[in-house]
């Protein structure tokens, strides 16, 4: 083989390795929100003893006190929904796929998957015991280990326990309301929920760490655990530079006041009225808020959204860490282009929002099929195998 094989082979190479290679912390919020099988925590940052407190909160199911055997609530899908998956099929015309998997919102993961392969995304929802085991993977694992670690290092962690769907809605936005004033006095905060709603669906995410830096600007900086010790290649790396872009169009639609308390109803499907558990009331007594009602921990947000001082994201960052060294591998400076975002992103909807057809990679891309758990039953695929076909039969 000479040498320019070589090369393409290494390159086709890390290309496969990128699949699910790199990690951050919303990721593995989002993922375990999606799939609802890994603990039910949410965080909640607070000052103790000069030290944020991440609090995790537990779901409403048998008991508040079992964390790790209780299906999550807060994703805003029914447990039953999650159940009949498997049962559904690729096409149904009858529904939007919103509708058809009982999805209230989207996250930026399931974005992020989306750019990655729209089929492969969709074969998950369908068949989230493939997705469960892929999740359970030594490198997810080991990425899981080291975000842990690196929030502990700036949060103790505490309970709160919830029993309705509000409550754990309300826990992220005491969340914010507590990470906002650490935020605007210079301080670095972890896990920060943002949401809004963009060509009329609600996405949710969770930024990995914002702080300032010696310039004054605002940096969104998400931590990316690798098991290669190299940058990813440019297939990955664009997946994860939309996460970051998509981040920014979100927080910065919170701080201009995007955002109104009817969006949050009605898309999540939220009872105002709402009381709220004794132990989120408590919580919310603690750093310094009176509410009673989901509504009121609304208001509050909303509220204080609008008077404080916190400008829009002005620069975006990757860092990536390598599992096995627990080193620095290096730092991507993210350019933001509103304009291609809005773009790929309203292309991306217009699947969930019945408008078109799922679709797999491009001829370009398919390698990356040879890494996918579906490939000898993804209908993409077959498509593009009998096309083939059909064309060496002509040329014959």
């Amino acid at each position: 083989m000479d040498a320019s094989g070589s090369q393409q082979q290494q390159q086709q190479q890390q290309q496969l390795d990128d699949d699910w290679d790199d990690f951050s912390d919303s990721e593995l919020l989002d993922i375990s929100t999606e799939l609802q099988s890994i603990d039910s925590q949410q965080a909640l940052v607070d000052k103790t003893d000069g030290k944020q407190s991440m609090v995790g909160f537990d779901s409403p199911c048998e008991s508040s006190t079992s964390m790790h055997d209780c299906t999550k609530e807060s994703s805003g899908h029914q447990t039953g929904d999650v159940r009949g998956l498997k049962r559904k099929s690729l096409h149904e015309d009858s529904l939007n796929p919103m509708q058809r998997f009982s999805k209230r919102h989207l996250s930026v993961t399931l974005l992020c998957d989306q750019s990655w392969c729209e089929m492969k995304t969709v074969y998950n929802i369908l068949k989230p015991h493939v997705k469960r085991k892929e999740m359970q993977c030594a490198e997810v694992q080991m990425g899981i280990d080291i975000h842990l670690s690196r929030e502990l290092e700036i949060q103790d962690v505490i309970h709160v326990d919830i029993r309705t769907r509000e409550d754990a809605e309300a826990l992220k936005l005491l969340n914010m309301l507590n990470m906002i004033p650490l935020l605007e006095t210079g301080k670095c905060v972890r896990e920060f929920p943002v949401f809004g709603v963009q060509e009329g669906v609600f996405i949710m995410g969770v930024i990995d760490e914002l702080m300032y830096n010696q310039k004054g600007e605002l940096v969104l900086n998400e931590l990316k655990t690798r098991k290669q010790h190299s940058m990813p290649s440019s297939a990955q790396d664009k997946v994860n530079c939309f996460q970051v872009a998509l981040y920014k169009l979100l927080f910065d639609g919170l701080v201009r006041g995007e955002v109104k308390k009817d969006h949050i109803l009605d898309h999540l499907k939220l009872r105002s009225h709402q009381v709220l558990g004794a132990g989120v009331q408590a919580h919310a007594k603690k750093i310094g808020y009176h509410v009673a009602t989901f509504e009121d921990a609304v208001d509050a947000f909303l509220l204080t959204m609008t008077c404080c001082d916190l400008p829009c994201i002005d620069l975006l960052q990757l860092e990536y860490y390598h599992q096995g060294s627990k080193g620095s591998i290096g730092i991507r400076v993210v350019p933001f282009d509103e304009a291609q975002l809005r773009v790929d992103l309203k292309g991306y909807l217009e699947y969930w929002t019945g408008q078109r057809e799922p679709k797999g990679v491009d001829i370009e891309d398919a390698w990356k099929c040879r890494s996918c758990l579906y490939e000898q039953t993804c209908d993409w695929v077959k498509n593009r195998l009998q096309i083939s076909n059909q064309k060496a039969a002509g040329v014959n």
